[in-house]
């Protein structure tokens, strides 16, 4: 039986928690240790979640040796920084979406992978579940026949306070560095599987949004995307509104809807539901996905399986797939006139 991959998890929020609490699932790896800006946080996450060695700073955990790979989880503008810093020290990275602020952090990351030898993944975790897998199949066989038009939405209302990572600009916050990624990186998912290839890149992005008045961040923001072969979709995304997170598709023979598309339980089984919707047949049919584990884990199997076969990337989540994404993020930004105060020239 094969030595299980040791983790580290560096930063001790939500999201963390929800990594750690699927990892003991893994078949390839296995919480080790843990670093926060404080102590007593890394203590008592360790305390919960298992893990034997708990630091009070980040480069500790970077210099425990027994560590290989590290999920990192912190702001929005941290993630190059200490993704950098952590493929330096030879670790092998998977860290949370988006991967950087912009697309230049996003290729000074995968550079330092390249240079280091060691793996780096954006945790898309919805990738790693066989509902996309799933879905994909669908489009590959042109269940609907020529996807025609897009839908995907992620939002929800986070009550206002400036000093929240959700609502601060220091931080990145508003929607689409929040959850907007994942609008992006389904519908371009969508389209590349429409078109036959791993994911699309659009040819054109126009959008709008709302930007709060007091901390510039996008309280709420819809895109659209131009692909190739006349798809498009309608991209929206929000920190301040409540919408339906859902996907739709809709295609020359039917359509599909996602009612759960990013699959995001963070506690036991996921159940993953795909309607398809011929137009030559009265009812719909319900393809149900059941899985005995959360996105996390399937995600953490991913890396792992990818580790040990000595790979840098995947297919679930690939550097090229990455680039396109936060591209695409930035060009949205831009069509709204958001450009975070860290991206803007210091002025002398």
């Amino acid at each position: 039986m094969r030595a299980k991959i040791k983790w580290g998890i560096l930063s001790t929020g939500a999201i963390s928690r929800a990594f750690a609490r699927g990892l003991p699932a893994s078949a390839t790896g296995e919480l080790l240790a843990v670093a926060s800006r404080y102590k007593e946080k890394a203590a008592a996450f360790g305390a919960e979640f298992g893990a034997s060695r708990c630091y009070g700073s980040y480069d500790e955990l970077l210099a425990d040796k027994d560590v290989q790979v590290i999920y990192i989880s912190t702001p929005h503008p941290m993630h190059a920084e200490w993704s950098i810093k952590a493929m330096n020290a030879g670790k092998h990275v998977l860290v949370e979406k988006p991967i950087g602020l912009n697309y230049d952090e996003a290729q000074a990351m995968i550079e330092a992978a390249i240079v280091n030898k060691v793996f780096l993944m954006e945790a898309y975790m919805y990738r790693c579940h066989p509902q996309t897998a799933k879905l994909v199949e669908l489009l590959k066989s042109h269940a609907i026949g020529q996807v025609n038009v897009i839908q995907a939405t992620f939002s929800f209302h986070a009550g206002f306070n400036p000093q929240s990572r959700i609502w601060n600009n220091a931080l990145a916050g508003g929607g689409i560095m929040d959850v907007g990624g994942y609008t992006t990186s389904i519908s371009r998912l969508i389209a590349g599987a429409a078109l036959g290839k791993t994911f699309a890149d659009p040819v054109a992005i126009t959008g709008a949004g709302c930007l709060h008045p007091e901390t510039g961040v996008d309280a709420w923001a819809v895109g659209t995307l131009k692909f190739d072969a006349n798809i498009v979709a309608t991209i929206s995304t929000g920190v301040g509104v409540n919408q339906e997170n859902v996907v739709r598709i809709f295609g020359s023979e039917g359509n599909i809807i996602l009612p759960s598309p990013y699959a995001m339980n963070r506690e036991g089984k996921t159940v993953g539901k795909i309607i398809l919707k011929k137009n030559a047949e009265k009812e719909a049919q319900e393809i149900l996905i059941d899985v005995n584990v959360t996105s996390y884990t399937l995600e953490a199997d991913v890396v792992g399986k990818a580790i040990r076969a000595g790979l840098q990337q995947t297919d679930e989540m690939n550097w090229d797939d990455t680039l396109g994404n936060i591209r695409t993020q930035d060009q949205w930004r831009n069509a709204i006139g958001l450009t975070y105060e860290a991206e803007k020239p210091r002025k002398r």
